[in-house]
């Protein structure tokens, strides 16, 4: 589902307009941005957490020349999903519950 697609259907579930609601979704984007600027997780309820990561440095090697690098520390946005969802995937995304 891309942007569009997400934006109609919450659109015609909620009864307001594409405008509207496009303007809802953004407004939440960007106060989950700003959470994450922070370093502060976001967890939507009966959905799961959203959280910035320090991903350590590390070495690689490239397969082909087996040549080694440095990879430098980055922070990641981690996504932990509720135990009914993880279980729900598991099962093969049918939800039987």
């Amino acid at each position: 589902m891309n942007n569009k697609n997400f934006i109609q259907e919450l659109a015609s579930r909620m009864n307001y307009t594409q405008d509207e609601t496009q303007k809802m979704v953004f407004s939440v984007i960007d106060a989950m941005n700003e959470r994450f600027q922070e370093g502060e997780p976001v967890t939507i309820q009966n959905f799961g957490t959203f959280e910035v990561k320090k991903r350590m440095e590390r070495i690689v090697v490239n397969p082909a020349t087996r040549q080694r690098m440095l990879v430098p520390p980055k922070l990641v946005l981690g996504f932990k999903p509720i135990a009914s969802i993880k279980k729900t995937l598991k099962e093969g995304g049918q939800d039987n519950g």
